[in-house]
């Protein structure tokens, strides 16, 4: 939770002061298990669905106080980093993205300070599924996973 929140939150209102005066962008790179819950995962997902509420309860209030900062929120899937791929290793069937490409995908996003930036693209349909077809959306992560594979403790 110190990684995957908190730090978030202390650099942000640490940064809030220039950002506000410099009409500024942040940033912010979540994870697609911050929207969409999957098994083996809820320290994690907590955390990560902390940060797209705070940083969406943020822009609520930076607009209503005519606050020119920008927030864009990154909701990134699985990328090809050693660390997780040794994480996952024989829990899911999701490939891999390009880092390079995540990347790039986030530049974009800050640069034009979209308020959402998704990658790969099919992760927004899928986070569209939560609340529209929630037993669908379910079906679809449930396919993702070995669940021959018994847990790590």
């Amino acid at each position: 939770m110190q990684m995957n929140f908190l730090s978030y939150v202390q650099l942000t209102y640490s940064a809030l002061p220039s950002l506000t005066d410099s009409k500024g962008s942040l940033v912010v790179v979540s994870s697609l298990l911050g929207r969409v819950p999957t098994s083996f995962s809820s320290r994690y997902s907590a955390a990560k669905f902390a940060l797209d509420s705070f940083f969406s309860s943020l822009r609520r209030e930076l607009d209503v106080q005519e606050v020119n900062v920008a927030i864009t929120m990154c909701v990134l899937g699985l990328r090809d980093r050693a660390s997780a791929a040794e994480g996952v290793r024989g829990i899911t069937r999701v490939r891999a993205a390009p880092g390079p490409k995540a990347a790039l995908a986030v530049i974009r996003g800050g640069a034009t300070r979209a308020s959402g930036v998704f990658y790969p693209w099919r992760f927004h349909l899928l986070c569209l599924l939560r609340s529209w077809m929630p037993h669908s959306r379910a079906w679809f992560v449930r396919q993702e996973l070995n669940i021959t594979t018994p847990a790590a403790a």
